[in-house]
């Protein structure tokens, strides 16, 4: 097996990445966005080193045995969102990581004509959200851009909840594909209760180029809410986090995060366009509690309600235990 690559701030590690860092080998244990101050020993909760004569070995994650319904088999099976009947010009796996932008126009013009963005398209034609007024006064590229960002969003997501249905999962928590409120899955995290005692997950969806944390719940019209921008947007395509919870806690923090002030390490959660983290959080406000979202970016947590965002400066941050 080659060498793995050197562990690298400022980029994303997804499952089965191998890392060397100062000689030594470590594995993912929880996909993040690495950060400066996040190197595989400071953070044992992202990444297991690897001894030397067992490098090439992949354990999976094995959950406690009292915890029987967190084994992936619950998930349900999305449709196979990679495919369209009518593509022929198919799309690699490293291509489709990159921007939209960062393809040269001959690659661009061969994905319009053989159909690579048909998958993204679909979903947007399927309700994936609603157009709204500003988002029609898109140039035809950023259309384009936009649909191959949900495309390469939904293309990760099917693979991600594929492999916890069939090998289930390899870390305490994981994220997975969802289409509808019926489909929410049983070991879904429950993170609170609305003021009419139904429960609240933790979700997150694809928008303007960014991964959004929000809200699920069976009694939302479309499954998921998110907010941007200052309003709400309901999704009927997202992911939800499963997990253990014996292998996560809500640390108590206010006002704009600091993560070295956090004292754990904090569950990986979505992002922003130009790449700044996103982390889960949760607050109570009108009666129930809810997921929101935090940054170091934001002054406070961020929350998706009645049409609005509002901020909230008291709040939990869901953490690795």
């Amino acid at each position: 097996m080659s060498a793995p690559p050197p562990w690298q701030p400022g980029t994303q590690y997804n499952y089965g990445d191998i890392v060397v860092y100062e000689s030594a080998r470590y594995k993912i244990i929880q996909p993040h966005f690495s950060q400066g101050d996040w190197a595989p020993p400071i953070v044992p909760a992202l990444w297991g080193r690897i001894p030397d004569d067992e490098w090439q070995k992949h354990e999976p994650y094995n959950p406690p045995h009292d915890k029987g319904d967190y084994h992936g088999q619950d998930v349900h099976q999305p449709d196979d969102c990679t495919k369209h009947p009518d593509r022929t010009e198919e799309v690699t796996h490293e291509e489709q990581k990159k921007k939209w932008w960062d393809l040269d126009d001959n690659r661009k013009k061969q994905l319009e004509l053989g159909g690579g963005l048909l998958a993204g398209a679909a979903a947007i034609g399927a309700g994936y959200y609603a157009w709204h007024e500003h988002e029609n006064k898109k140039t035809e590229e950023e259309k384009q851009a936009l649909t191959w960002g949900v495309q390469g969003w939904q293309t990760d997501a099917y693979a991600r909840t594929q492999e916890v249905r069939n090998h289930g999962p390899r870390a305490p928590t994981t994220w997975v594909l969802v289409e509808g409120r019926e489909k929410i899955p049983p070991s879904a995290i429950e993170a609170g209760r609305d003021k009419d005692n139904h429960p609240i997950y933790i979700a997150r969806a694809y928008f303007e180029d960014s991964l959004q944390i929000g809200k699920a719940s069976q009694v939302f019209k479309e499954g998921a809410a998110i907010g941007y921008g200052g309003r709400v947007v309901e999704l009927n395509k997202f992911e939800v986090l499963i997990g253990d919870p014996k292998g996560i806690r809500w640390v108590s923090y206010s006002y704009q995060l600091d993560l070295q002030r956090l004292g754990a390490t904090p569950v990986e959660g979505g992002k922003e366009a130009n790449g700044t983290p996103l982390y889960i959080a949760r607050v109570k406000y009108s009666g129930g509690v809810h997921t929101a979202k935090v940054g170091t970016h934001l002054p406070a947590a961020q929350l998706a309600f009645s049409g609005t965002e509002v901020s909230v400066e008291d709040y939990e941050v869901l953490c690795l235990n």
